[in-house]
This record gives C-alpha cells, sequence and structure tokens, in this order.
C-alpha cells in the first residue's frame, strides 16, 4: 500500500499521538493554546486565502511532540518531532514541526500553515497568550544563558515581527483583535 505524503492526522489522532509520546500535561495544554491562537488566524484569513485548516490543527497540535524527553535528552525537539512524524508518515505536518522554533519563510509568498504555527507558538507562554514582547523576555530569561543565545532570541524577534505583519496582511481582522476574542 502506498503512503499518502499528504496526509495529515486528525485531531483525535494528534491527541492518541500526544498521549503515545507522553507529553507533560503543561505541554498538552500549551499545545492547546496555541492551536486556538493558530485557528484565531486561520479563521480570519481574507477570503480567497488558501491555507489547509487541518494541518495548522495537527502542526499546532504536534508540535512539541518530542518536548517531553528533550528535557531528559536535551536534543532540539523541532528537529527530532519532525524526524518521528516523518517516521510516522506525515510529512507536512513534520515540516511544521521542523520550523516552529526558527523559521524559514518567504515574506512576498503567500502564507503558508508553517508560519501561521511558527507566530501562534510566539504568542502562548505556557497555556497563556502573551504579546510578543512577554514571550521574548520569557526566552530570554529562561534560554538566554549565554551572549550567543540571548542574541538569537532577539534576532528570531525579528524574524516573528516579519512574519506577524505578513500574517497580519493576509487577514480580513486585525490579527491581534482576532487573537484577544479568544482570550475573552
Amino acid at each position: 500500500m502506498q503512503s499518502n505524503p499528504d496526509r495529515i492526522p486528525s485531531r483525535a489522532e494528534c491527541e492518541e499521538l500526544m498521549a503515545r509520546y507522553t507529553m507533560l500535561p503543561n505541554i498538552v495544554e500549551h499545545s492547546f493554546q496555541v492551536m486556538r491562537v493558530a485557528l484565531a488566524i486561520t479563521d480570519n484569513l481574507a477570503d480567497g486565502v488558501s491555507i489547509n485548516r487541518d494541518a495548522v490543527i495537527a502542526g499546532a497540535l504536534l508540535h512539541d511532540i518530542t518536548k517531553t524527553r528533550s528535557l531528559q535528552t536535551k536534543e532540539k525537539h523541532a528537529a527530532s518531532g519532525g524526524a518521528l512524524l516523518r517516521e510516522l508518515g506525515f510529512p507536512l505536518i513534520a515540516e511544521i514541526v521542523e520550523q516552529h522554533v526558527v523559521i524559514d519563510t518567504n515574506p512576498a509568498g503567500p502564507i503558508v500553515e508553517k508560519e501561521i504555527v511558527y507566530y501562534a507558538d510566539k504568542r502562548v507562554m505556557h497555556d497563556k497568550i502573551v504579546t510578543l514582547d512577554e514571550r521574548v523576555q520569557d526566552l530570554l530569561i529562561r534560554y538566554g544563558k549565554t551572549q550567543e543565545l540571548y542574541n538569537l532570541i532577539l534576532q528570531n524577534l525579528q524574524h516573528v515581527t516579519a512574519v506577524e505583519q505578513k500574517l497580519a496582511s493576509f487577514m480580513k481582522t486585525d490579527i491581534h483583535d482576532a487573537i484577544k476574542e479568544i482570550v475573552g
């Protein structure tokens, strides 16, 4: 039987994978919140913008699939999560997961699912929706232990801001208003 390179796990399959790979409860909560932010963006895209909503859901739910084990192994969870999902037969979701920490994006091109998940992840600190500045401050405190890492986090903020501007240009609603809607 031929595998389908575009196969996307359903939400139920994602939840089963999250359990199988023993994601810690706080990481599961973070992933669900990332999905909510990603859907706030996806569901407010201008008419005619084509995005695979199911891929956004799966990418958001599974973006930290190997984060729990990486706490022990110190592996780069974006790379190992992508490798795992490729091995499981989900190459499209693997690409989203591989690029949720640092992204390769085309500022002039159409928006793609990985940009939505990447940005949504940057707007969620633990399980709370925050501004980009709040998220970066948290990352600097937790991970900016060396000058090199500190500088990389600040450099990544420039990429996030560029992705935010790109996403906003494809939306029918202000990006911040769309996200505020889910905060309540």
